[in-house]
């Protein structure tokens, strides 16, 4: 997880002292949707999220058919309403790959092809 940060401190007389705060230092962790399935109609998104702990700073991943689908970032009225406000959101992307860091709080993700958000394609994660 994370390591304690430690200072040394040379003293006039010679001595050494060695402090250590109890600070935990945390890395940002990365997280890839769907783990080895991906971003598709084949996982359930809510059940994929609830066993995990997201934090702001985390990254997640999506992996996708190139072509096929895209991953967007959406606010909470296009998340319910599986519409995108962007039509070019509604494109499937030729990368297969989108990479978004989390904020905290609510972040909402849906694939903005027409039809695949309402077939399951979405996703809300809280970030501590």
């Amino acid at each position: 997880m994370g390591r304690g940060k430690c200072s040394t401190i040379i003293l006039a007389l010679g001595f050494t002292l060695l402090m250590c705060s109890d600070s935990i230092v945390v890395s940002a962790e990365t997280h890839v949707v769907g783990d080895s399935k991906g971003w598709g109609f084949s996982v359930s998104y809510d059940s994929w999220s609830s066993g995990k702990t997201f934090a702001a700073g985390d990254t997640l991943v999506f992996n996708y058919q190139g072509g096929v689908h895209n991953a967007v970032a959406v606010s909470a009225s296009e998340y319910r309403s599986c519409k995108v406000r962007n039509a070019a959101d509604a494109a499937a992307t030729a990368s297969g790959t989108a990479r978004f860091g989390l904020k905290k709080g609510v972040n909402y993700f849906i694939c903005g092809v027409p039809g695949h958000c309402a077939a399951g394609m979405k996703i809300r994660v809280v970030a501590n």
